[in-house]
């Protein structure tokens, strides 16, 4: 091969190498749950919601003050009660039990359902959100952060699209 086809075909190469790495894709990474739970929205749903189940809270607080109690009577007296006082002693302790899960899962269950109301209220503004991000930042690809196992943070736009949902509720 002549020394001028190896300088063309060299030039040739250099030419595509540096058109290929102009090519290279601008990615961003966003966690979905994050962009949604960290909007303003969101704080006042949950400071909302914990008006609203501020009373099943407080008994199930009261419940487990009460269950930790008997607990610690039975460890604490074990030696001084009567075999009757215990059996009644495991029995309350076994009912509030069965009563703090019943609250518990009470408040889960509600908190859950104003969880997803929310999130479906907020898919349409998540997706212009998201959209607006994308176009202004010139993003090529978005993956969901939970689908990737290691980002650094620099790719992360889960920011960003927070605060345009909270332009976009304002």
């Amino acid at each position: 091969m002549s020394i001028m086809k190896k300088a063309l075909l060299t030039a040739v190469f250099a030419l595509f190498a540096q058109s290929a790495l102009a090519q290279t894709p601008t990615i961003g990474i966003i966690n979905l749950e994050q962009a949604l739970f960290n909007t303003e929205a969101a704080r006042e749903l949950e400071a909302n919601v914990r008006q609203e189940l501020g009373d099943d809270e407080a008994r199930l607080e009261r419940l487990n003050n009460e269950l930790r109690e008997l607990i610690e009577r039975a460890q604490r007296d074990e030696s001084i009660l009567s075999e009757s006082d215990m059996r009644r002693l495991n029995a309350d302790a076994q009912e509030k039990q069965v009563q703090l899960q019943m609250v518990a899962e009470r408040l889960q269950e509600a908190w859950e359902e104003r969880q997803q109301v929310f999130v479906n209220s907020m898919r349409q503004y998540l997706g212009q959100a998201i959209e607006y991000v994308v176009d202004n930042g010139g993003y090529d690809i978005v993956f969901n952060a939970e689908q990737v196992a290691y980002f650094d943070n620099s790719y992360n736009i889960t920011g960003q699209v927070t605060a345009r949902i909270n332009e976009l509720t304002q």
